[in-house]
């Protein structure tokens, strides 16, 4: 699904021979442009709130920044999510492009793989704002306050997406646990955390 910077689109140090951040190839973004944003929608909002259930600190953390708009722009995708990351229950809103200034307070963005690299803890997020391959705008403190929560929160996205799942959680977590890795060495994409043990 990934391509990488080789392939045509832009690398943190662009010219340095660093290694570039992959990036959703344009074919595939139209496919999910396709996709219906009521059940895309759907699905992120029960992956978020049940982040907030089981990791009720994260979004506590945020302090005065908890009532903050956050607009999570991954610019390799058609579309953004926006994020109110309230303690008594979080909300997200999937929308298109493009997305009026007034409607958030801070705005991080970049490339998906960059994204999920930060919140698994597997790319540092300060080397990717230095390196411009993540940009923020509006409430940059709102912005850190987010960040700092989610490195203490340790998220493995493919851990929390099948504790969605309930007691049909285990049925998904072992196929999981060979699919995962395997698509992180095709991809070169950090789709869960660094040192997480077997689902």
């Amino acid at each position: 699904m990934f391509r990488s910077d080789r392939e045509g689109r832009r690398a943190a140090g662009a010219g340095d021979g660093k290694p570039g951040i992959p990036t959703v190839p344009p074919r595939a973004a139209e496919l999910l442009a396709l996709l219906p944003r009521p059940a895309l929608r759907w699905a992120l909002q029960r992956l978020v709130a049940g982040v907030g259930r089981r990791h009720p600190d994260l979004f506590e953390r945020l302090g005065e920044h908890a009532s903050a708009t956050f607009l999570i722009d991954p610019t390799d995708l058609p579309v953004a999510v926006r994020l109110w990351p309230r303690p008594e229950g979080p909300q997200v809103e999937i929308v298109g492009r493009p997305v009026l200034r007034s409607a958030w307070h801070a705005r991080i963005a970049g490339p998906l793989a960059a994204l999920l690299g930060m919140i698994h803890g597997r790319l540092d997020g300060d080397a990717l704002f230095f390196s411009r391959d993540l940009a923020i705008e509006g409430d940059t403190e709102a912005v850190l306050a987010l960040r700092n929560a989610l490195d203490d929160a340790e998220l493995d996205l493919p851990d929390e997406a099948a504790a969605c799942l309930g007691p049909l959680s285990p049925l998904v977590a072992r196929p999981a646990g060979l699919v995962v890795p395997l698509a992180e060495r095709m991809t070169g994409v950090a789709l869960s955390r660094a040192g997480r043990p077997p689902l």
